[in-house]
């Protein structure tokens, strides 16, 4: 079974973190059940809530600085803060979430989180 050489970057382009080859999602962000290059089962994988936490964060700190900026320096009316925040708001978000996903995904196939045992 072969490697990605970095399994983080192959899970930050949406490929799996085993062999960088197959498509790590099935939809924008279901993880696919299995690689369907190499076979590796990724149906154990579960991010949980951290790349939208990490995602929100980032998001939230570009857009409430980039209003910030915009207000004291140019003091436009509030419907032009709605026209072009709101929307870079989502567009950031969806920007950020799969890559993110991708990556917490590899860290856990690096880390062998899914060998844990609740015992």
């Amino acid at each position: 079974m072969p490697r990605a050489a970095n399994p983080l970057l192959a899970g930050v382009a949406g490929r799996c973190p085993n062999c960088g080859e197959g498509h790590l999602f099935e939809g924008f962000l279901k993880v696919a059940p299995r690689c369907e290059a190499c076979g590796f089962d990724l149906a154990k994988a579960d991010s949980g809530d951290g790349p939208a936490v990490f995602v929100i964060l980032i998001a939230g700190l570009l857009v409430a600085f980039g209003a910030l900026f915009t207000e004291v320096a140019l003091a436009p009316p509030v419907w032009v803060h709605l026209i072009v925040w709101l929307p870079a708001t989502l567009v950031i978000v969806l920007a950020l979430l799969r890559p993110f996903k991708g990556a917490m995904l590899a860290a856990q196939f690096m880390n062998k989180a899914s060998e844990a045992r609740h015992d």
